[in-house]
């Protein structure tokens, strides 16, 4: 007989960790099954470093989950000791009316959080690091920051396995069904049955997902890191904030502070500006061209960063045609189907506050949480 279980989570990433965690601790019998080891590099959640920001210019909308992420983070800090959250902040640089001053202000202003307008003057006395034009501006959030993505999935990990669910890695999904009244999920090794499925496929969406209807994109992004001309002091957490700078083209990169001591660098990649790949066809070598390129953009905004080279490292984007997330009960099977995906390239600041969601939708079928604009019924012709 096939082992059971109140629920199993498909991914045991960022998302997926999150949600063993939340479901296991509301005494839910949980299997998480992954297929790479705990902790690794083939998805979207290493990297070292993931911007978090509430002034959110994608849409006023994240707010609330936000506020609650960062709630969370500190929980996370607490029961396992674990680095989580660097919260040094940050500026969203451009023109005036450029989707991430504009975005960010707006929601600055609906939601009432704590923000600064500064002028390039302003930028520059501030942080002497950065060099915007005469007519670019900044919001500054002193709560931005940075959170540590191996830290947070180690952290759920450890929180599921402690309460214990059972967590298989390197044993791939290969199939699910619907069993009786809930599921059977096939794995090369074994079978299992359970009540509830949670499915946090990553980049790998297009295929496990394929009857939701959601049209995903997969993009490949790269990850930069430079030593700084002059070293790393200046760009120390309590001197260089993180940062989201638009250009007058519309092209946005991202950047951090120096936090991994002064041989690691400070990271920075460009924003959407990808191209499209598959899991399984990705290329994993970053190129010269590409390193150059980085570090000609970023010697216009931040003169003294491109000093050095010292590595890149690849991830991948699972985009929607919105750039909205997906989390809901998949359509096709509502009663026992809970899905999380699409998180286009900002989701995972969220990744504890989606957890809690997912526990809520797998276990009782609502959530109290505002999630409406990642309903999948946006995106989809028709359920499959």
């Amino acid at each position: 007989m096939s082992p059971s279980y109140d629920v199993i989570v498909i991914g045991l990433g960022g998302m997926g960790s999150a949600a063993a965690h939340h479901l296991s601790a509301r005494g839910a019998r949980v299997l998480g099954l992954e297929k790479f080891g705990p902790v690794h590099s083939r998805g979207s959640s290493h990297g070292g470093s993931r911007i978090t920001r509430q002034s959110y210019f994608e849409d006023p909308a994240y707010v609330p989950l936000l506020l609650r992420a960062y709630e969370l983070y500190a929980d996370l800090e607490r029961a396992t000791g674990r680095d989580i959250a660097v919260l040094c902040g940050g500026v969203m640089v451009g023109p005036p009316g450029s989707r991430t001053v504009a975005g960010a202000l707006r929601s600055a202003r609906q939601w009432d959080l704590p923000h600064e307008m500064l002028d390039a003057r302003e930028i520059r006395r501030r942080f002497p690091t950065l060099a915007p034009h005469d007519d670019e501006v900044a919001l500054y959030e002193a709560k931005a920051g940075l959170v540590r993505p191996e830290n947070m999935v180690a952290a759920h990990l450890q929180l599921a396995t402690r309460q214990g669910a059972d967590l298989h890695f390197e044993e791939p999904m290969v199939r699910w069904e619907p069993y009786r009244d809930g599921v059977r999920v096939h794995t090369a090794e074994n079978s299992y049955t359970a009540a509830r499925l949670v499915v946090c496929p990553g980049a790998w969406a297009p295929r496990l997902l394929a009857g939701l209807g959601v049209p995903f994109t997969i993009e490949r992004q790269v990850m930069y890191w430079f030593r700084p001309r002059g070293g790393t002091e200046r760009f120390r957490p309590a001197h260089h904030p993180v940062y989201i700078w638009e250009d007058a083209a519309g092209i946005q990169v991202y950047g951090f502070p120096a936090i991994d001591g002064p041989a690691a660098g400070a990271k920075v990649a460009f924003f959407r500006k990808g191209r499209v790949t598959t899991p399984e066809t990705i290329d994993r070598t970053v190129h010269e061209d590409e390193i150059q390129a980085m570090a000609e953009h970023m010697s216009r905004c931040v003169p003294d960063l491109p000093g050095s080279f010292v590595k890149a490292a690849t991830c991948m984007y699972s985009n929607t045609p919105d750039e909205h997330f997906v989390i809901a009960r998949h359509p096709a099977h509502p009663e026992s189907v809970t899905v999380a995906c699409g998180f286009s390239g900002h989701g995972f600041k969220f990744v504890p506050v989606v957890g809690e969601i997912l526990a809520d939708l797998a276990l009782t079928g609502a959530t109290a949480h505002p999630i409406g604009l990642f309903d999948p019924a946006r995106l989809a012709a028709a359920p499959a």
